[in-house]
């Protein structure tokens, strides 16, 4: 299959590394604006083409896009403009709602389907592709309905290729639980990345006693503004509502610390620890 993946970064560099792996990819086609990451990405050989033109995809049977969410919104009509009827175009973003909104506006939205594979790094760009980056991981395949049978089919032979499974959510839904459990996350990260950074102008030697448990705990607080911040915009309703709730617990562990209440501390942990059910 000839497959243009429009954006040639972590996501878009790793699906290519992966789809070569599986043998998806026959021929893969990179667009990129950023004349660094195209160069990048052939010199890594994740693609066997680059180009900034978006005339390419006219080339292949599966568009991709996989670039900054607030980006996305703006490709959609024009690569939809772009197509005909036996192209298939998808998305790989991390909000759906309005990316669905934008690619249903149009005439041949019937040809979108959007989805969001559940995996990632801290880090970006073509040289943090991973080849399986994927592998075990979930996608979800939003507003399934509303996209041909055959472009669904295709999308979904794509991820079983580079071993995804795969769960369907209506758009809206989908956007609500990811701020649970990826949203949430990054901001909480960014947060403490700054609670300890301040500290850290007094004390230098904090980080000397830094282990595993915060290294993993600030992971995130590298990524990348440029991706997360239009994803905070589009889904900043859910994330408001996540962080309220979030905020609301913070506060019960203040509570009981002044009270030095420690065996009702104690409880809110082992609550807590029931989230072994999910991840076990």
């Amino acid at each position: 299959m000839k497959i243009a993946i429009i954006g040639i970064g972590l996501i878009g560099g790793s699906l290519a590394r992966a789809l070569r792996v599986s043998g998806h990819g026959d021929f893969l086609i990179g667009i990129d604006s950023n004349a660094a990451h195209r160069q990048e990405a052939m010199a890594l050989d994740l693609v066997d083409e680059v180009d900034e033109d978006l005339q390419r995809i006219r080339e292949a049977e599966l568009v991709i896009l996989a670039t900054p969410v607030d980006v996305i919104l703006g490709l959609i009509p024009q690569v939809l403009d772009l197509i005909d009827d036996h192209q298939v175009v998808m998305d790989v973003g991390s909000t759906k709602g309005r990316i669905m909104q934008v690619a249903q506006g149009h005439e041949k939205g019937h040809r979108f389907v959007g989805t969001h594979p559940m995996a990632g790094t801290e880090y970006s760009g073509p040289s943090a592709a991973q080849v399986q980056l994927f592998a075990g991981k979930c996608t979800v395949i939003v507003d399934k309905d509303k996209s041909d049978p055959d472009a669904v089919q295709m999308v979904e032979r794509l991820f079983e290729a580079i071993g995804m499974s795969i769960v369907y959510h209506a758009s809206q839904e989908h956007d609500v639980h990811t701020a649970y459990v990826s949203h949430i996350s990054h901001i909480s990260s960014f947060a403490l990345a700054l609670t300890v950074l301040e500290k850290e102008e007094n004390e230098k030697r904090i980080f000397e006693l830094a282990g595993g448990g915060f290294e993993s705990t600030v992971r995130l607080a590298k990524s990348n503004p440029d991706t997360w911040i239009p994803i905070f915009a589009q889904n900043r309703d859910a994330v408001l509502d996540v962080l309220d709730e979030h905020i609301n617990s913070i506060s019960k562990f203040r509570t009981l610390l002044i009270k030095k209440d420690f065996e009702s501390f104690r409880d809110l942990i082992i609550k807590a620890n029931q989230i072994r059910r999910i991840l076990n």
